[in-house]
């Protein structure tokens, strides 16, 4: 039988219970359903369904019952009215940036933000007419001097890629909507294991699904969750005319890997303390960017705001005295690696490293590379689960050789 769930459930249950009603043959694992079109009941039926008069599946493009599992699913664990399923994270601010915005229009976003974001918002929509100014993610001062009559969105990532800086989501909110805008949160280092932004205020929180959602590094993914009037409205039918719709397939993966969500969570941020506390007192590291030390600038935020949780990614500098030597260290730690993947992925179970500078943001100019705070001799770690000492073995490998880098 079919129940609707209770209310009040904990985002745990909801990451393994919510999902669309079970077909006629009772299965308890979520139906992967792959058909590209629909049979209909009848012409009337479908003619209803497809004005939108009558709800009904009727093309891929524009609905499928295992990506409305996910959706509804996501959308229970962030505590928003809905959710729409994208192609991948990219595709998913894409979407929102079309659905919401029009020539004349301004978008204030932290510099911080991931490297094809910045070029996506900044140069993309550009071409189009919508104009855009960068602040320092922390700076609400910034964020405020800098808001204009034309902004319509406001959008930060809390933590940053790849430095983990946090913003504070209420503030923002606030400016947000004292200026008649959105405020737009990628949760994609938290996940709603560790943060839900709705409750801080915001009106739309994005993901990459590829990340922690997935959490093997398996399949690509996206969703944009927010308003239900937002989603049919605006967002929905840029989607259907657009395409950028995800696969039922790589729905199925990330509603499978929604259900370990909040264990692998926890058990990697865990990880990720111990590393970013190991780095913090090696004698090759210059710095270590990670929430959960009392170090971060915005290490009590960062604890109010995720739970008392760092989440699993960190960032670390390594010692030298020039840029070119920096490159040099980063490229020889990351070398040596035998264990952890050289990869430019994160949210995998298995431990990923990468070099922002010559990667995610390598085709960034130097002044964007430089506001960020992205050195050549970062290195962002994605921790996963091997065993801490191997972890730790692994980097000592690179660390071991640096003299003669």
């Amino acid at each position: 039988m079919n129940h609707e769930l209770p209310p009040g459930l904990h985002p745990d249950t909801l990451a393994v219970r919510a999902a669309v009603p079970r077909s006629p043959y009772g299965e308890n694992s979520e139906a992967l359903y792959l058909t590209s079109g629909y049979v209909q009941p009848s012409a009337e039926a479908s003619a209803r369904r497809f004005a939108g008069e009558e709800e009904g599946y009727t093309y891929g493009r524009t609905g499928n019952p295992t990506v409305s599992s996910l959706e509804q699913r996501l959308a229970a664990m962030e505590g928003t009215e809905a959710c729409l399923a994208t192609a991948s994270g990219m595709s998913a601010i894409m979407l929102m940036c079309f659905g919401l915005l029009k020539a004349g229009d301004h978008v204030l976003f932290s510099q911080s933000v991931f490297g094809s974001t910045l070029k996506l918002i900044g140069s993309e929509f550009a071409r189009f007419g919508v104009t855009s100014t960068t602040v320092p993610q922390a700076d609400l001062a910034a964020w405020k001097a800098a808001i204009r009559p034309q902004t319509r969105l406001l959008f930060a990532e809390t933590p940053t890629n790849p430095l983990t800086e946090v913003c504070d989501m209420a503030a923002l909110a606030g400016l947000a909507q004292d200026a008649g805008a959105w405020l737009a949160v990628d949760n994609c280092f938290a996940t709603p294991a560790l943060q839900r932004p709705i409750e801080y205020g915001a009106d739309i929180v994005i993901h990459s699904g590829t990340k922690y959602l997935d959490g093997q590094g398996r399949v690509m993914a996206g969703a944009i969750c927010a308003p239900r009037q937002m989603i049919t409205a605006q967002l929905l039918p840029v989607q259907k005319n657009a395409g950028m719709v995800l696969s039922p397939f790589n729905a199925w993966v990330v509603l499978k890997g929604l259900e370990t969500l909040g264990l692998r969570m926890h058990a990697q941020s865990a990880q990720a303390l111990a590393l970013a506390q190991w780095l913090e007192a090696h004698p090759a590291v210059a710095r270590v960017h990670y929430p959960g030390l009392p170090s971060h600038p915005q290490h009590a935020l960062a604890m109010r705001q995720m739970g008392g949780v760092g989440g699993a990614v960190l960032a670390f500098d390594v010692k030298a005295s020039s840029a070119e030597q920096a490159r040099a260290r980063a490229f020889h730690v990351l070398d040596s690696l035998r264990v952890l993947s050289l990869c430019t992925n994160l949210g995998d179970t298995k431990t990923l490293c990468a070099h922002p500078a010559s990667t995610s943001h390598g085709k960034l100019a130097e002044e964007q590379r430089q506001a960020a705070g992205i050195g050549q001799g970062l290195i962002r770690v994605a921790v996963g689960l091997e065993h801490m000492q191997d972890i730790k073995d692994d980097l000592m490998r690179g660390f071991a050789g640096l003299e003669r880098a």
